[in-house]
């Protein structure tokens, strides 16, 4: 077993909600819904009132057998009485099943806007996987709790009451055989319920732990058949299938004690009542007429005894689904505005003193004072008191050593984390005061592994300027050398890229981010490793253009290639954590000896690769 999966089985299942929390995040869900759900409830409980008609107009019946009344009247109300509560029932049902997708629905969006607005480190704690299955799975046991089993808990409850005064009216003594035996089996199924509540959890947990293996192996699915793990993968979500199974089938085990228990309850009590009561007909105290309409409302006693006990098994299910929907709505999210106001920083018209964003065309100034930050608390600081200055327009680069926390600088400016100590200025104005969405869309940012989305090219380079036109899309691809890629493609912009563009080459999926940032037009463009796949001639072509660009709008680039490097107008050393150095290329090499040390080790690295890089230095 693994370190990684030692550390996943260690971790502390999702803690239960007390029955008030429980009740209240139900309430939650329920609440918008109400008004559908009494509805289905009002036809839930007319249904009811006419089957506690139907064993009176029997009893009637059957007297009217000893006589010489006629009973058609009877038999046709009788008829119509079974015909009514069919329609009104299929009514209620409707409505409430309808009720209950729009309760999933409702809690799938909300669950979906918040989780996509986590913040990163939350994100980065979490598996994605897991996080899926509170989607899919869980919302999906809210169906059942938050409608019919409210409904069938309050109706089956008054109906019940109901039937029973009716039978405590006919004979007492009956009445009280069957609720002695109603109450003694009742009791051992209470004792299942917190049983198939456990189960339950479980179960919906290792869901989740196959949902977050999957995510795994179709995230590497070329490392997986490289490595020949296929059977190995398997392995490791089949055991986790069959944990999911193991409590499914434990759960399945307790409901079937509880139904069963329901069953047996019934045919005591009918046997009971019928020894008893036949021998209270022979000793003259009820007619047969009672005993029969007695015995039909035993019988009617099974559909409200039923749905109490479908109600508590399905809240127990439901249970475990909530604390874990509750649990992933406890998770820190960002406080982002609409994305309009996001298209607005990109364009905005106010000055950085009023509060606003200057206009576009013009760079954005980026200023470090004394930056600390680590990951989280048991990790070692990444940044230790990192300053720098970056004026405006103009391309600044980033070097050192791996993990020196060049990476990290871009993080905060995005805001994916916030800085322990120090302050981020973007315009002069401190990056926590910025509005989020407005922050962010005035930045482009190219992520150093270039991730592409599934679905189309077009909906790629548009994903972060949804409103572009076709003229500065294809103005954008042919800055970013795309255009020569989309003639040969069968369905041009609108050919398929396929699962995180694996359709694509590691260079075109670079030229894509490339052509992505620059499409929504920003004042700030981070650039981590953004050519690090090209080959030389499409890595000249696109320094040309980042060159071009950082004239309106500051560009900070994360750089390992000196061809890169040395068209920057300032460069910012790095290492350990702190900015030991910053000047332009011939100044560093003349002044800082781990500079001195890299751009020799780069232009060895330049020489052996072609005389094109080499020319550049």
């Amino acid at each position: 077993m693994t370190t990684a999966e030692t550390t996943e089985k260690n971790e502390p299942t999702t803690a239960r909600l007390s029955a008030g929390e429980t009740w209240r995040a139900l309430y939650t869900h329920f609440r918008p819904h109400r008004w559908q759900v009494a509805l289905g409830a009002g036809f839930a409980l007319v249904g009811a009132v006419t089957g506690l008609l139907q064993p009176l107009a029997a009893k009637v019946l059957v007297e009217r057998l000893g006589g010489d009344e006629s009973i058609t009247g009877i038999l046709i109300a009788l008829t119509a009485l079974v015909v009514l509560g069919t329609a009104i029932d299929a009514t209620g049902g409707y409505i409430l099943s309808r009720t209950a997708e729009s309760v999933v629905l409702a809690a799938r969006r909300t669950l979906i806007g918040r989780l996509l607005r986590l913040r990163l480190p939350e994100m980065e704690r979490s598996q994605p996987g897991d996080l899926m299955s509170r989607i899919s799975s869980d919302t999906t046991l809210l169906r059942a709790v938050t409608t019919q089993s409210i409904v069938a808990a309050g109706t089956g409850g008054l109906t019940a009451v109901a039937t029973i005064v009716l039978m405590g009216m006919m004979d007492m003594v009956l009445l009280g055989v069957t609720l002695g035996v109603i109450v003694l089996i009742g009791g051992c199924v209470s004792l299942v319920m917190p049983k198939i509540a456990e189960a339950t959890a479980r179960s919906q947990e290792a869901v989740g732990e196959i949902s977050t293996r999957l995510e795994r192996a179709f995230g590497a699915y070329r490392t997986v058949k490289a490595s020949g793990a296929e059977q190995r993968e398997t392995a490791v979500i089949s055991a986790a299938a069959e944990e999911a199974w193991r409590h499914g089938v434990r759960s399945a085990k307790w409901e079937s004690v509880a139904w069963s228990s329901v069953g047996l309850a019934v045919q005591v009590s009918f046997l009971a009542v019928l020894g008893i009561g036949g021998a209270r007909v022979a000793s003259g105290a009820i007619s047969v007429s009672t005993l029969v309409a007695f015995l039909l409302f035993l019988f009617y006693l099974i559909d409200p005894v039923s749905k109490l006990v479908e109600a508590a098994t399905q809240y127990q299910e439901g249970s475990a689904a909530i604390a874990r929907i509750v649990e992933a709505e406890r998770l820190a999210v960002e406080d982002t505005e609409e994305s309009a106001e996001g298209s607005e920083g990109a364009k905005g018209t106010k000055s950085a003193a009023g509060g606003g964003v200057r206009e576009a065309g013009s760079g954005a100034s980026v200023t470090f004072e004394n930056v600390s930050f680590s990951y989280r608390d048991d990790l070692p600081p990444v940044h230790h008191g990192v300053s720098f200055e970056v004026p405006g327009a103009g391309m600044t680069a980033f070097v050192g050593p791996s993990g020196a926390g060049k990476t990290t600088v871009f993080g905060l400016i995005e805001r994916f984390y916030e800085a322990d100590g120090g302050r981020i200025l973007i315009d002069g104005r401190d990056v926590r005061d910025w509005p989020t969405a407005r922050l962010r869309g005035a930045i482009g940012y190219v992520e150093q592994d270039a991730p592409v989305l599934a679905g189309t090219l077009r909906e790629n380079l548009v994903f972060a300027a949804p409103d572009a036109t076709d003229e500065q899309i294809r103005e954008v691809l042919v800055r970013a050398r795309l255009d020569a890629l989309v003639d040969r493609l069968p369905e041009g912009l609108d050919t398929v890229v396929g699962h995180r563009g694996s359709k694509l080459s590691g260079g075109e999926r670079q030229r894509v981010a490339i052509a992505r940032a620059l499409l929504r037009r920003p004042r700030l463009l981070l650039l981590d490793e953004a050519t690090s796949q090209l080959d030389a001639v499409n890595e000249m072509a696109l320094r040309d253009v980042v060159a071009e660009v950082s004239r309106e709008v500051t560009v900070l680039v994360v750089a390992h290639r000196l061809s890169t490097v040395t068209l920057a107008d300032r460069i910012v050393v790095m290492d350990a954590g702190r900015v030991r150095a910053v000047g332009t290329h011939a100044e560093l090499v003349a002044a800082d000896p781990l500079y001195g040390e890299l751009a020799a080790t780069q232009f060895l690295a330049t020489v052996e690769h072609g005389a094109v890089e080499q020319g550049a230095v």
